[in-house]
């Protein structure tokens, strides 16, 4: 069984897709804690719902990461996926789970990846470029921001009468419909190479 913690900072919806797909669809594996950086964010609510724990951790935790590894190991994780995590993951943390952090992110990379891209500061930018579509990347993480071997795309098209907010829902469909499965896929795959 492989044990998920997922980072998140935000809402929680993608946070939320994966509990509801992995601690009850899937037998591959399990969400066992969710750790933010935002004491005030929306995933944390989203979570007791699932009984899922949230343990929120301060800034200096992930810069420092010892008393982090400590609480991974105890709790038996061996993947961290990145939901709406909008620190840096430090170097550390990298090499304790190499090739076993993964992230999501609200484009197409390598295009509109890197600091201060997230959210709204991606699907805008992507507007200004009068780019035709937009997608998702589901990557590894590596010690760059957004530039670790991707594991899979999904493309959606920009029509003119798109907006930032439009194109966020079309990124929101299609992050929904694709990332528990290409994580499931990746956790299966593992498992047979092992």
């Amino acid at each position: 069984m492989n044990n998920i913690a997922i980072f998140a900072s935000g809402s929680g919806t993608n946070a939320e897709n994966l509990i509801k797909y992995f601690n009850t669809q899937s037998s591959s594996a399990k969400i066992v804690l969710v750790i933010t950086n935002n004491e005030f964010a929306g995933v944390i609510n989203r979570c007791k719902q699932y009984a899922v724990p949230v343990f929120v951790l301060k800034n200096s935790h992930f810069e420092n990461t010892a008393a982090l590894l400590n609480m991974l190991q105890k709790n038996g994780v061996n993947w961290i996926v990145l939901a709406g995590f909008l620190r840096k993951v430090n170097a550390q943390l990298i090499n304790n789970f190499s090739q076993h952090i993964i992230n999501i992110h609200p484009a197409l990379l390598p295009k509109y990846g890197g600091k201060g891209m997230y959210g709204h500061h991606v699907h805008e930018a992507v507007l200004a470029a009068g780019e035709k579509e937009s997608g998702i990347t589901i990557h590894f993480v590596n010690e760059h921001y957004d530039e670790g071997a991707i594991i899979f795309q999904a493309k959606c098209e920009i029509s003119s009468n798109d907006n930032a907010n439009s194109i966020a829902s079309k990124i929101h469909e299609l992050e929904q419909i694709h990332f528990p499965k290409v994580l499931e896929q990746l956790l299966q795959s593992e498992n047979i190479n092992n």
